[in-house]
């Protein structure tokens, strides 16, 4: 885990794959970005997450350490303010060159994490995508979320009425086995100062 900023209100650091953003349940699953942050931090807050990244997913996560901090970041995630920029390696190409995936999922109660398609009871997830680059049978695409559902990219590639080709070594809907390896990274993420309003920008070079 790198730190890309930090100030008295709130931290930016690039996590690593296969590192849990918060802890999970059970003593074995405490260790985590949002764990290492509070022991490295006296007074920080108990859950100073705002938002999450899967565990086999890289890349850039704001955390905040003051309620005021906190409260004015998730207003901004759940108002869909903050822009976040993905880049990912697919299993195969993609027939189209660019587009928008708009799909219904939700969670599968029957093999959690497991996200599913449902047209009657999913939520939408809408995603923007374009292909970069091409290269034996992997295809590098750029996604940009617009909304933030629990495992939204990783269905959205791999799911038929989606790009029908799942994320290189994704171990729940692509052909991944080995925690870590997955090829989806938090590239870009652009959201507002909570304090001072200001725009910021953080970018971390993608690892694969």
């Amino acid at each position: 885990m790198t730190i890309v900023f930090q100030d008295e209100h709130l931290i930016v650091v690039d996590k690593p794959s296969g590192f849990l953003s918060v802890p999970g349940r059970g003593p074995e699953k405490i260790d985590s970005v949002a764990h290492r942050i509070r022991l490295a931090n006296p007074g920080c807050l108990t859950h100073p997450a705002v938002h999450r990244l899967d565990m086999d997913t890289s890349g850039l996560l704001v955390l905040a350490f003051t309620a005021e901090a906190h409260r004015a970041l998730s207003i901004q995630f759940q108002n869909r303010e903050p822009k976040k920029i993905y880049q990912a390696l697919l299993d195969g190409e993609p027939e189209d060159d660019e587009g928008t995936i708009t799909l219904p999922f939700r969670l599968d109660i029957e093999n959690r994490p497991y996200q599913i398609y449902d047209e009657v009871h999913g939520k939408i997830g809408i995603t923007r995508w374009r292909k970069l680059a091409v290269e034996n049978g992997i295809t590098r695409v750029h996604f940009e979320p617009l909304t933030g559902r629990t495992h939204q990219l990783r269905v959205h590639a791999a799911h038929p009425k989606g790009l029908g080709t799942p994320i290189v070594d994704d171990p729940l809907y692509g052909h991944g086995h080995d925690p870590g390896k997955m090829k989806l990274h938090a590239a870009s993420l652009t959201f507002r100062h909570p304090v001072s309003n200001e725009t910021l920008t953080f970018t971390s070079p993608v690892p694969f």
